[in-house]
């Protein structure tokens, strides 16, 4: 009777453990051969090729690294949804990738006011994200736990811009921005720039999200001498604004954000675009001395994609360089917070020549800011 009892008892606390043990599991999003990601961006709309782009180059990138074994043995997934550069579809969206498709982690968001929305919902499910196309403070200030950038802050691109717009003499600048978190944040970076330096923006003006009415700006310019305007908003209002600033007899110094799109701009203006300044925070995706260019390139080529770089490309490859290597360094009993720890621990790690460095208080990764110019034929010159 007592072994029966005993015998009894070692297989009802043996079952407790399996029990305990099955309802731990592995990760959400984390299986013995894969790992699935997440992704929120404009893939149809008068964006779309923003997003398009973007994920393209990931599931590229994706395949490269699964071909050669995946990452400690495990292949990745990409879950791409569409929210057309719209807040609410990028929080539903969000809710989605993480409570329906039990993504591990997400990457490749687009714009400030769709990321900041979004934040709420993947911090609150302690889901990390890494690289969004977007400098917005508020999505670093304060240091949020699950979100890492990759690229530079609008603050950067702008102090750098009025620099440079002062170092050729232009003190008498106009702003056009984008009426959302985006061009919300442009503009404080703007002001503040133009502040240490005892200056003031000369006329501000702004233009909806996904619109591109720009005559109340147009109006607001043409009654101001102008130098210089800066534009902090997408290719498609920049360059109507362009437009009708020529139609109007008005030629400022053109000057305007990375998110703008250099590739898109160039066509939307048809060979109109000379002149026009845009800071960049990626490596010119064409220069074969940087090895992430060259890494780059070589990744497009293979796909039969020869001369199409273009700086959203990059940017979506740096991102998932990125990614993997904390997912590498995170090891193969896999969480997410040890994606964080090892994110939050990647010093100086060089993606071929561009730096990325986090820190427990820093998620900012880099303050790598390019000033290039729009030259003959829309050709970029640095």
């Amino acid at each position: 009777m007592n072994f029966i009892k005993y015998a009894f008892l070692f297989c009802f606390v043996s079952h407790l453990g399996q029990s305990a043990i099955a309802r731990e599991g592995p990760e959400t999003g984390v299986t013995d051969s894969t790992i699935k990601i997440g992704m929120s961006a404009p893939l149809t709309g008068s964006i779309g090729a923003y997003g398009t782009e973007m994920r393209s180059v990931i599931e590229l990138y994706f395949q490269e690294v699964n071909a050669a074994g995946g990452v400690n043995g495990r292949t990745l997934e990409l879950v791409s949804k569409d929210d057309g550069y719209e807040t609410t579809r990028a929080v539903e969206n969000t809710k989605q990738l993480i409570e329906q498709d039990k993504v591990f982690a997400l990457t490749g968001y687009y714009g400030s006011s769709p990321t900041i929305a979004a934040m709420e919902v993947f911090s609150a499910a302690k889901v990390p994200l890494v690289g969004a196309i977007s400098g917005s403070d508020a999505l670093r200030t304060p240091v949020n736990r699950y979100m890492f950038h990759v690229r530079a802050s609008y603050a950067n691109e702008t102090d750098q811009i009025i620099k440079q717009l002062m170092t050729i003499g232009l003190t008498k600048i106009g702003v056009l921005y984008q009426n959302d978190g985006f061009g919300k944040s442009g503009l404080e970076g703007i002001t503040a720039a133009m502040k240490k330096n005892n200056l003031v923006p000369a006329v501000v003006a702004s233009v909806e999200r996904n619109s591109t009415d720009v005559s109340a700006a147009i109006k607001a310019m043409s009654e101001v001498k102008l130098q210089a305007v800066v534009l902090v908003a997408l290719y498609k209002p920049v360059a109507t604004f362009v437009k009708q600033l020529k139609e109007a007899k008005l030629f400022p110094y053109i000057a305007t954000l990375s998110p703008v799109g250099a590739d898109n701009l160039v066509r939307e203006l048809n060979g109109a675009s000379r002149g026009i300044m845009i800071s960049q925070v990626m490596p010119y995706p064409s220069d074969d001395t940087k090895q992430v260019a060259r890494d780059y390139k070589r990744l497009i080529e293979k796909a039969g994609r020869k001369g199409q770089e273009s700086y959203y490309g990059i940017e979506g490859y740096i991102d998932a360089r990125v990614l993997v290597e904390g997912i590498k360094l995170a090891g193969r009993n896999l969480t997410r917070e040890k994606l964080v720890a090892s994110l939050e621990n990647m010093h100086n790690f060089n993606v071929g020549g561009f730096p990325i460095n986090y820190l427990p208080t820093n998620h900012n990764g880099s303050q790598f800011v390019e000033i290039t110019i729009l030259g003959p034929g829309g050709k970029l010159i640095r």
